[in-house]
């Protein structure tokens, strides 16, 4: 009989209210001996007050709202139960210490009410990532997709590709039975056609896909120029806070600074860096290569210069990365319109917050050209396309010109390689590593 789990499922510490969660065989019994419910008549989904109280005594912890969930309807699949509590770190201590005093009862490992919901089969891996994504989620964007993804939207799209593949497979299965027997032609063509439509699809959703792995970790800004074009002052600006020092002096910035934002719902990483220029300074030399290797990493680059200096800063640094480049044209408060030397850059002052909605608008554009919101199944895991890519490579050496026996092994890899995502195969070895991500209490 595997062990009853519990733990705090909200952050410890001092607050109005916090919830322990309590999963498997011995709920039932800890509600019986911590509380004044009778459990012969319990109702589950009903909310209780009563005492919280020592096993076996009568001895007062707290007064709190206890909740029942009966398997299989609760979230991990077995009897399941929370206690509301109040937040004081000495309700929480000596309500879980009670707690690890029954028999077969223990804290619960990081992610385990989440992966055992995933072997009660409440949900999917995808649905069980979305999860924590939701939980992770800093900005809109990130809580949308995280929603979508519970909803089993990967779950469905990978899960039909695998269940085409398992269609195919069986048919050559058959024919492997019976090798005397050639392959229908109208069954043949309709094995090719299948296994053709699934690799376009699967190419397709890499492809249209570059970039969504950013959603979780951020969109990348760099912004570059020469040395006291104002890359600080308009970090602060965007910012809105004295983020990095703002210096007349050339070169103060040395390393590459990051900083996270939230622009319009899309989590953003802006990275300021040392101004590019020619110097003798071994320190500051350093600082410009991280520079350049910022730049090309970035998916956006805002290319700034001193618009008061009226004379053309080269950007010779940027060759190669058109159609990512933001020219901004800084300090425009020194200088009058018509001696701008390029009027269709940005024209901004980040001394005095001029310009920079614009920035902000046209960053937002770039990144929605780059990022299909309409869109509801979007690869948001690196192990994700890896499997992907995997279930590729087999299907592109499928071939009805070989052996029947290897053409049914190239498409049993391929539909292993998809099972990994959704968890269709044994995949106890990647399990430890995903739930291991989670919190305690989740």
């Amino acid at each position: 009989m595997s062990a009853t789990i519990y733990a705090l499922s909200t952050v410890y510490g001092k607050s109005g209210v916090a919830v322990i969660r309590i999963s498997g065989n011995a709920v039932l019994n800890i509600i019986s001996e911590m509380t004044n419910i009778d459990i012969k008549t319990i109702k589950p989904r009903h909310a209780y007050f009563t005492s919280i109280k020592k096993k076996g005594s009568e001895d007062l912890l707290d007064k709190a709202v206890v909740l029942y969930f009966k398997a299989p309807h609760s979230f991990t699949g077995e009897d399941t139960a929370e206690i509301q509590c109040h937040g004081s770190k000495a309700v929480l201590s000596s309500t879980l210490g009670e707690l690890s005093k029954f028999e077969n009862v223990r804290l619960a490992e990081p992610g385990e009410f989440s992966k055992r919901a995933f072997y009660n089969q409440k949900m999917d891996l995808t649905e069980a990532e979305g999860l924590a994504d939701l939980i992770d989620a800093e900005t809109s964007e990130q809580q949308k997709y995280a929603l979508r993804q519970i909803e089993g939207n990967l779950r469905s799209l990978y899960t039909s590709w695998r269940e085409n593949l398992v269609n195919v497979l069986s048919y050559l299965e058959a024919f492997i039975d019976f090798p005397e027997e050639d392959i229908p032609e109208n069954l043949s063509e309709e094995i090719l056609n299948t296994v053709f439509k699934t690799k376009t699809e699967i190419k397709q959703h890499l492809q249209n896909n570059n970039v969504n792995e950013r959603l979780r970790n951020g969109f990348r800004i760099v912004i570059a120029g020469e040395a006291n074009a104002g890359k600080s002052s308009l970090i602060n600006a965007l910012v809105k806070r004295n983020a990095v020092i703002v210096s007349d002096i050339a070169g103060t910035t040395r390393d590459a600074i990051d900083l996270n934002l939230d622009m319009g719902g899309y989590p953003v990483i802006i990275t300021d860096t040392a101004g590019i220029r020619e110097t003798d300074n071994p320190i500051e030399k350093q600082g410009i290569d991280i520079a350049k290797e910022k730049i090309s990493e970035a998916d956006i680059v805002i290319a700034i210069y001193d618009a008061s200096k009226n004379e053309k800063y080269n950007f010779s640094i940027l060759k190669g990365y058109k159609g990512k480049i933001i020219y901004v044209a800084n300090k425009v408060d020194k200088v009058s319109h018509k001696n701008i030397i390029n009027k269709s850059h940005i024209q901004i002052s980040a001394k005095y917050n001029q310009g920079i909605d614009e920035i902000v608008n046209i960053i937002i554009s770039i990144i929605k050209e780059n990022f299909s919101s309409s869109s509801n199944c979007l690869i948001t895991r690196i192990r994700y396309r890896k499997a992907l890519e995997e279930c590729l490579d087999n299907l592109e050496t499928f071939s009805l010109d070989k052996e029947i026996e290897l053409a049914a092994e190239d498409l049993r890899l391929a539909c292993r390689a998809i099972g990994k995502i959704t968890g269709n195969v044994e995949v106890d070895e990647i399990l430890d590593k995903i739930f291991g991500s989670f919190c305690i209490g989740k």
